[in-house]
């Protein structure tokens, strides 16, 4: 089992390295993957340092799987030419993720459409895997009409540069510019780049992703999301609106039966997720689940998950562990 990590010396190649170790994936051959600068760079992984190798040397040693994260443009040009070599691609840019012949996977939302003959697999924007590991469930039991989501993202899902530039800004050393404005003491309602209609991709990633991970176009999804000066784990107010209607009991039995959610929702006791709690851990964290008296058939809750981690990182090594399963890697 060679396993390549494409970005190996990221943020969230990092923590693919160490999600793989945590959970004893049956790696032979580790090849870490940068970009030409890194080449020879070490990076340890189970106690043991590995030379950073180019994509050109990887895809010469035939992995049986390579998980990405280098960015989008990287991944259109390498994850065709590992797959040709034999190789399962998990990639976790935006790259593939609403190309039509191109599976968008959490598993325990839709691990069962992957087939033996898809070679490159997209992992969905962090900011969407929380909320459908929520949405599922309770799509499943009161059909769901409507979402509307705002977003409290932490500025570890931009990268190295961004959690330096917070605690530069937060130390008095001024900015480097990764954001448009100072995130230290502030929020900037603005994740990517602006689109046309006025919303961000990072908004649009959301509506989009949402739909064709739960397989259902019917599903409308409304999103801000924002930046807040947070190092790791995002967080989502979400209100969902069902065709048919609920108890609450019923809701927090639902969620609390899905694999992979904890429910934390004991407002007596200042009991609801926190990005803090969530820090380093895979579960999805939901709370602050409450009737929405405005509208009929609707409900408010509260999403919390370590972006690094079930957000990226951790779903791409259950992807690759569900192909391992399977028998294709």
């Amino acid at each position: 089992m060679k396993v390549a990590v494409v970005g190996a010396t990221g943020l969230v190649g990092s923590m693919m390295l160490k999600v793989l170790e945590e959970r004893n994936f049956p790696v032979t051959e580790l090849i870490p993957v940068a970009s030409e600068r890194s080449v020879g760079t070490k990076v340890t992984y189970k106690g043991q340092e590995y030379s950073v190798v180019s994509a050109e040397t990887a895809i010469a040693m035939k992995p049986s799987v390579a998980l990405f994260s280098a960015g989008g443009s990287t991944s259109l040009e390498l994850a065709p030419k590992f797959a040709a070599a034999g190789c399962r691609v998990v990639d976790n840019s935006s790259a593939w993720r609403m190309h039509a012949d191109v599976k968008l996977v959490v598993p325990e939302v839709n691990g069962v459409v992957l087939t033996e003959k898809d070679m490159i697999i997209a992992n969905p924007n962090c900011s969407t895997i929380q909320m459908v590991m929520v949405l599922q469930p309770l799509h499943l039991k009161y059909k769901i009409k409507r979402v509307v989501v705002s977003t409290y993202q932490s500025v570890s899902g931009t990268g190295q540069k961004a959690v330096k530039e917070l605690m530069d800004e937060r130390a008095g050393k001024g900015s480097s510019g990764v954001y448009p404005h100072t995130i230290d003491l502030n929020v900037i309602p603005h994740i990517d780049v602006f689109q046309d209609n006025g919303y961000t991709k990072e908004e649009m990633k959301m509506s989009l992703e949402t739909c064709k991970i739960m397989g259902d176009d019917n599903i409308k999804v409304s999103a801000t999301t924002v930046r807040v000066p947070v190092i790791g784990g995002h967080s989502e107010s979400v209100n969902i609106e069902f065709e048919h209607d609920f108890q609450e009991s019923d809701i927090k039995e639902l969620l609390s039966n899905m694999p992979g959610v904890v429910v934390v929702d004991n407002p007596a006791m200042n009991g609801y997720p926190m990005p803090l709690d969530a820090e380093g851990k895979d579960d999805v964290f939901v709370g602050r689940i409450r009737r929405d008296y405005s509208q009929l058939n609707t409900l408010n809750c509260w999403i919390v998950a370590d972006n690094l981690r079930k957000g990226a990182a951790t779903n791409a090594v259950q992807i690759a562990k569900l192909l391992h399963n399977n028998g294709w890697i």
